[in-house]
């Protein structure tokens, strides 16, 4: 007679010093899906973050630190190989972790995974310094010129949206500058982190040039990492609330930091623009994966001759999306990151009420009669109805959410976009040119798409304002960040 049992779940390791090493505690990752136990995760002690620090101060000491330009870019393109030979595997850990449709993480999440490598690989590999010939008294002159030399150890802590394309978004650029890194992912989404250490190991870099850590931020291996008086510098995407906490945590040491924070991003639509391409534009920019992107639109400006034609219009698309498993034909929207996300977003589903919203669409649960019902989803949803002031409108939902409200003039819809704690992203929706160019430079906000969402040139500027970040990062933006620039000056 025999019997028959589950196979063991995986169990996610640290990566330190080319090795990869359990942890004494661990924790559960839990899918989003249907509520089940799918890993166990090593958590990370004081103890275990100082020892991947070491490592990677032993390994810029070593030879990793004497590694050429031509060298740290073939490795990048090696690790963008790896990435690509294990594809599915990656599509895999990613769907696993967030519960987002297949068709986004083959898309988006992985193949960009594997742009930034390559991006960063060459743009490092051809970029220039500055050089400025100068005047002197004596008339003969003197010749000053930049170098960019790495700052050391870089702390990473990435967030859970889109694991593997914000974590790769830092540890690209940090690797090609001649840093070494560890890093940290999000506790909510760890596997594509793992699955990245076993392809850097497998790339040949040498041990301690990157380091993998888990766990979570306050009083474990985020707070532990950016404590650390043997990090240089540290880069780190998520809330605008921690971002404040790690500041003050790395002010005594004056490290350098790159913050990439919440956002409140506003969608103007004028009443010249391509209706149909607005309407899509607007429903991708505010139900793409779940809303739970920083540049998702969660306030949507119309103008007064086109709105109530245009709330119709989201209307009915929202309530044809299709909300289900991931790897559903056709799907268009998974579920939250976790349940306790889930409460939260349906915490301002109840509060919009509370302030006098009208629920155009979604508002609730969706209810599917089987193992989803343990998930984490929420209905996309639409509101009108509520002032400026409200907290529905003026506070970071990251969910699929979107409240539209009309607006009579250009100056007016410019005032009501800049009046926010937040300065991430904006999109503008417009067929006169110059109408374009003449609010966009207007508009309080890093980025200013026009007739678009979400396209991307990795060689721009990437990053906010006010409470939306600190620095940029992207193209020669990440060079500077993840260098130290010296200038040296020739008398001639």
């Amino acid at each position: 007679m025999s019997t028959s049992s589950a196979p063991p779940r995986p169990q996610l390791r640290h990566f330190i010093n080319g090795e990869f090493i359990a942890g004494g505690k661990t924790f559960r990752n839990i899918s989003p899906v249907n509520g089940e136990h799918i890993a166990d995760i090593a958590e990370a002690d004081a103890a275990t973050v100082d020892a991947a620090v070491k490592a990677a101060q032993s390994a810029m000491r070593g030879p990793w630190g004497r590694t050429t330009m031509s060298e740290r870019a073939a490795a990048l393109h090696r690790i963008a190989d790896g990435i690509q030979a294990r594809f599915d595997e990656f599509v895999a850990a990613e769907v696993a972790d967030t519960g987002r449709p297949v068709h986004q993480a083959r898309t988006l999440d992985v193949a960009r995974g594997i742009a930034n490598f390559r991006t960063f690989a060459d743009l490092a590999r051809s970029a220039n310094t500055d050089l400025f010939q100068s005047e002197s008294a004596d008339g003969l002159g003197a010749l000053n010129y930049t170098v960019r030399k790495p700052l050391g150890v870089v702390g990473i802590i990435s967030p859970w949206n889109l694991p593997l394309l914000l974590l790769t978004w830092k540890i690209a650029p940090a690797l090609a500058c001649g840093n070494a890194v560890v890093a940290k992912p999000s506790e909510e989404s760890p596997s594509s982190a793992t699955l990245l250490a076993e392809v850097i190991r497998d790339a040949g870099l040498p041990p301690g040039a990157f380091n993998l850590v888990h766990g979570f931020g306050g009083g474990s291996a985020g707070e532990f990492l950016t404590r650390h008086p043997g990090i240089d510098a540290v880069t780190f995407t998520g809330e605008s609330r921690t971002g404040a906490t790690i500041m003050k945590a790395v002010a005594d040491d004056m490290k350098e930091v790159s913050f990439e924070l919440g956002g409140k991003n506003a969608a103007v639509v004028f009443a010249d623009a391509d209706f149909d391409a607005a309407v899509a534009g607007v429903m991708r920019s505010s139900f793409t994966n779940s809303g739970q992107v920083c540049l998702c639109s969660e306030r949507v400006y119309v103008e007064r001759p086109i709105f109530e034609r245009f709330v119709a219009a989201m209307k009915e698309k929202t309530q044809a999306l299709k909300v289900g498993y991931p790897a559903e034909d056709n799907v268009d929207m998974g579920p939250l990151i976790s349940h306790g996300h889930r409460d939260k977003v349906l915490s301002y589903y109840r509060l919009a009420e509370q302030e006098g919203a009208t629920v155009v669409a979604g508002g609730g649960v969706p209810h599917f009669g089987d193992e989803r019902d343990r998930g984490a989803y929420v209905q996309p949803t639409i509101w009108t109805g509520l002032p400026d002031d409200a907290r529905c409108v003026t506070e970071e939902i990251f969910g699929p959410v979107c409240h539209i409200a009309p607006f009579e003039s250009e100056d007016e819809a410019v005032r009501r976009i800049n009046d926010s704690q937040y300065g991430l992203a904006c999109a503008l929706w417009t067929s006169d040119l110059k109408r374009a160019h003449r609010v966009a430079p207007q508009i309080e906000a890093g980025l200013v798409w026009v007739n678009t969402w979400y396209l991307r040139d990795l060689r721009t500027p990437f990053g906010g304002v006010k409470q939306s970040g600190l620095g940029r990062e992207g193209g020669r933006y990440s060079l500077d960040f993840y260098s130290e620039i010296t200038n040296i000056c020739i008398k001639l």
